[in-house]
């Protein structure tokens, strides 16, 4: 990544160690707003422990009136945040026992062949 006014003796790059995803609460955000709005939902359920997304949450609950429960899915944090707290209508945490549970087995048979799950899932 270039690095913004350098020294003239400086280096013009920095390696980046930590990369995060930026724009991906403000879409859920955004969709969880509009589709709300249009009513293409009776309840929603947000996978995420981000307290950015407590305002819209609370719209809404508050304006829409519907119900959003929140699933906190950071083992390393294992309260959801305060803030969605608040908010959210429910909270809950995603165990790995429950995620296990959820999971395929690891060979399925359809209609088009076999199918395997990946060695690292």
């Amino acid at each position: 990544m270039p690095l913004a006014d350098s020294a003239p003796d400086a280096p013009t790059f920095v390696t980046v160690i930590r990369t995060e995803e930026k724009g991906s609460d403000v879409n859920l955000a955004s969709y969880l707003l509009v589709d709300g709005f249009k009513r293409e939902y009776e309840m929603a359920v947000v996978v995420s422990n981000d307290s950015d997304l407590a305002e819209p949450i609370r719209l809404v609950r508050c304006e829409l009136g519907l119900p959003v429960t929140v699933v906190n899915p950071h083992l390393d944090s294992p309260h959801p945040s305060y803030q969605l707290q608040k908010c959210a209508s429910k909270c809950m945490n995603l165990w790995p026992g429950s995620l296990q549970a959820c999971q395929f087995p690891p060979t399925l048979r359809d209609a088009h062949g076999v199918i395997h799950k990946p060695a690292g899932w």
